[in-house]
């Protein structure tokens, strides 16, 4: 006879803040494998603090059953790795620019250190050759990429052998080549009799083959546990084709307000390279972005892309040391960085990961403005009303009061994306700008950046490991390879 591994009966938690629309009633039984899957801020975290007993129930009973697990503990059984591009306990003294800056990075740990003692070899051994962990572990965390901070977390946790294994998001800003072998060694850890995987997806369209049944969440109501098959079926039938033309047209009659460089070439690298340590990023890399150019920025995880993005928006101090020119200026030719700030609007992973305020959503947007990453000058009425007609063109505006670390990570990404678009920038740097979002916005997104890419003598590069998020309006491709 199955057992269930999580009981779940009229759960409601005691705090309001962080309490579901209705009661819980959900089993998870042995031999399930589970996606918990919904849109941006539907409440499916929430779903897992509950059945992790991260929050007190005031209502309801929670249990568990873990055997064969020797421990009862239920720090022992459930890991859950919330993959929001954090580098752990180390993250609140983490600062945005801190993975370029050399010399604050000497307290940072390495991976070594972090990984602890290991008792199983042979996983070990499976897990290190999967993820290629070998060349990252005399590195400091700090140094990581985002795809291989991910392959870090996940080896970390899986060394643990936990009976029940929650990932959210686990696929997210992974190459195409890890992506496989992540869902090859999932499928592979589902034929352990002791483990089951639960997964928290935002995109609805994917559930990976090895799933057998979804939890579906939508407006912080749970919905009843069905087979994939079923879900998949239903969400079919349900997905209907959005029409975005009023969207992109709005943002094609946007008012052109700012002065632009006259300039042909929007940025020049000659000969670029950068090491770190032994480790060389990029080798004599020669690129010239002209204006109106729609760039897409590929390469596996680690091979130097966030980092050649830093430096085009002089956030990399080794930018000034490198031939490198902006908007037919050299840098370091007596134009401050403020100045060439202003023409650029940036998004990617580290920026989220910096975002530590905690400052209401339309001053985090309002930031965008100036280039800070809290709220240094206070922006005029006007201003605040550009700030709330891009909040409304990524579907948030009824988010702008509402703090920002309140916000689901997905929403929090869609305020960051507003946040570069506010300036209506000459040139859009989106370093994996889909990254966490659902379907739905996924769709909507991609349409705004397509009709931004339309507008006058805009310039677009954009990284991205799925082929599929790329707009239409793509004119040239540049593939870095590791070193």
């Amino acid at each position: 006879m199955p057992h269930y591994t999580i009981h779940l009966a009229g759960g409601v938690v005691r705090n309001p803040l962080v309490r579901l629309a209705r009661p819980v009633s959900l089993d998870f039984m042995d031999g399930e494998h589970i996606a918990i899957v919904g849109p941006n801020g539907a409440g499916k975290s929430l779903l897992v603090d509950m059945l992790t007993g991260k929050y007190p129930l005031y209502e309801g009973e929670l249990s568990y059953d873990f055997s064969p697990s020797a421990s009862k503990a239920v720090y022992d059984n459930i890991k859950y790795i919330a993959f929001r591009d954090t580098y752990g306990s180390a993250d609140a003294n983490y600062y945005y620019q801190q993975r370029w800056n050399a010399h604050d990075q000497d307290d940072a740990p390495v991976v070594r250190d972090l990984l602890g003692t290991i008792k199983d070899d042979a996983l070990k051994q499976q897990l290190f050759d999967l993820f290629r962990i070998e060349p990252m572990l005399e590195k400091k965390i700090i140094l990581l990429s985002s795809g291989e901070l991910r392959k870090f977390q996940l080896t970390k946790t899986l060394l643990t052998s936990p009976r029940i294994l929650i990932m959210d998001n686990p696929f997210i800003g992974l190459d195409a080549a890890t992506r496989d072998l992540l869902f090859q060694l999932l499928d592979e850890l589902t034929r352990l009799a002791s483990l089951q995987i639960v997964l928290v997806l935002s995109m609805l369209d994917d559930i990976p083959s090895f799933i057998t049944h979804v939890v579906p969440v939508s407006n912080r109501t749970v919905g009843p546990k069905m087979t994939r098959a079923e879900y998949l079926k239903a969400f079919r039938e349900q997905d209907t084709a959005q029409s975005f033309d009023e969207l992109q047209q709005r943002i094609l009659n946007y008012p052109y307000e700012h002065a632009n460089y006259d300039s042909a070439e929007v940025v020049r690298l000659n000969k670029v390279s950068i090491r770190y340590g032994d480790r060389t990023i990029l080798k004599d890399l020669d690129w010239t972005v002209m204006r109106g150019q729609k760039w897409a920025l590929s390469g596996e995880n680690g091979a130097g892309k966030s980092t050649l993005l830093s430096l085009v928006c002089a956030d990399n101090p080794q930018s000034y040391a490198c031939d490198i020119s902006l908007f037919g200026r050299k840098r370091g030719s007596g134009e401050s960085i403020w100045e060439i700030k202003k023409h650029i609007g940036y998004v990617s992973p580290e920026m989220h990961r910096a975002y530590l305020k905690n400052l209401p959503a339309i001053e985090i947007v309002a930031s965008g403005l100036h280039d800070s990453i809290g709220l240094y000058k206070r922006p005029k009425e006007e201003q605040m009303s550009v700030c709330e007609w891009w909040m409304d063109i990524f579907g948030i505006a009824a988010l702008k009061d509402r703090p920002f670390l309140q916000l689901s990570s997905g929403e929090q990404r869609l305020a960051l994306l507003a946040r570069a678009f506010v300036k209506d920038p000459e040139l859009l740097i989106l370093d994996e700008p889909l990254h966490g979002l659902d379907t739905y916005n996924r769709r909507r997104v991609k349409k705004v950046i397509e009709a931004f890419c339309q507008r006058r003598d805009k310039t677009l590069i954009m990284v991205t490991h799925y082929e599929n998020e790329l707009p239409a309006t793509i004119t040239h491709r540049l593939h870095l390879e590791r070193h």
